[in-house]
């Protein structure tokens, strides 16, 4: 019988030792805990694979984990996500929250953001509509994509129906026959390459020379401006005194014309009719002149002295 009590005596102790135990580890937790500080998260996109115990990092760091995860009662709209964050974690104005999903299901909250010269997110820089501060969340990259992969989804299965439709038997004829004139094109342009990299020569050479003229021309232009900057003015003055003496030379041959008129008007009253009538008196002369002269090789001298016979007189 004692050895019976001294078993149930040692077991009894052992359990109460164990319970004590348990109960100051709870007491530790429950006072570490105290230290450590809870924000709420409101995501109004899909927080799939973020459970309670899920880590939260901060810049890659652990720094807590969700202790709570719910539809928040007031909207819907919205997964309210407490966290817990340790003490010494700055979580400063600024600072984002996002999922960081991956394919594999495990989420986690990241956090990210905060700047050195801001104030901590407390209930005085925040709304705290659940009685703790309020990281705003930030959507991530790869939680929308997962997020969006139904819809992802949806539009590849069409993709893939369209596909389907445009490559039937009746469009894969079509398609052999466009890549054969395909091919067909390919080899006779395989075999016009050497003309058309000679013309494609010929081009470059043609272009070269045309540039050359350009250039050419430009100093061409250049020559140009510099002669009209530096003897345009004394050009122009010459050009003027020209035209000066020319209008000179105008009105010269004018006043000549003006002098010379009377002239002329007498020459063709008086002196050209005086002119014709001579000229008709030496022309009736010359002619007398060469009938005697006619007389004279033919008759004689006698017949100038002689008057000419008379006809002879029948009664």
């Amino acid at each position: 019988m004692e050895t019976r009590a001294n078993h149930v005596w040692v077991g009894a102790i052992t359990l109460l030792l164990l319970a004590a135990a348990a109960i100051f580890f709870v007491w530790l937790a429950r006072l570490s805990d105290q230290n450590d500080k809870e924000y709420d998260i409101f995501f109004e996109q899909s927080v799939g694979g973020v459970a309670e115990g899920s880590v939260v990092t901060y810049s890659g760091v652990p720094v807590g984990q969700v202790i709570d995860i719910s539809i928040w009662e007031r909207d819907p709209e919205f997964v309210k996500v407490r966290v817990r964050i340790e003490n010494n974690t700055p979580i400063l104005v600024g600072t984002e929250a996002s999922v960081s999903a991956s394919f594999t299901g495990v989420s986690n909250i990241s956090l990210a953001g905060g700047r050195s010269n801001l104030p901590p997110i407390s209930c005085d820089t925040t709304d705290c509509p659940e009685g703790v501060p309020v990281i705003p969340p930030k959507p991530g990259a790869i939680g929308e994509i997962l997020a969006s992969a139904p819809l992802l989804l949806e539009r590849l299965a069409t993709l893939t129906d369209r596909l389907t439709r445009v490559l039937d038997d009746d469009n894969q004829e079509s398609i052999a026959g466009i890549l054969s004139n395909t091919d067909a094109i390919s080899a006779e342009l395989a075999r016009t390459s050497p003309q058309i990299e000679a013309t494609l020569l010929d081009l470059q050479a043609t272009l070269n020379q045309s540039t050359d003229t350009l250039a050419a021309f430009e100093d061409t232009l250049t020559s140009v401006d510099g002669l009209v900057e530096r003897d345009g003015a004394a050009l122009t003055a010459d050009l003027r005194q020209t035209l000066a003496s020319a209008r000179e030379a105008a009105g010269a041959l004018e006043n000549a014309m003006v002098n010379i008129e009377p002239l002329t008007r007498q020459l063709s009253q008086d002196t050209l009719p005086a002119a014709t009538a001579t000229l008709r008196d030496l022309r009736a002369t010359s002619s007398s002149l060469r009938t005697m002269t006619e007389r004279l090789e033919t008759e004689g001298a006698g017949s100038l002295l002689s008057g000419p016979p008379l006809p002879d007189y029948e009664p």
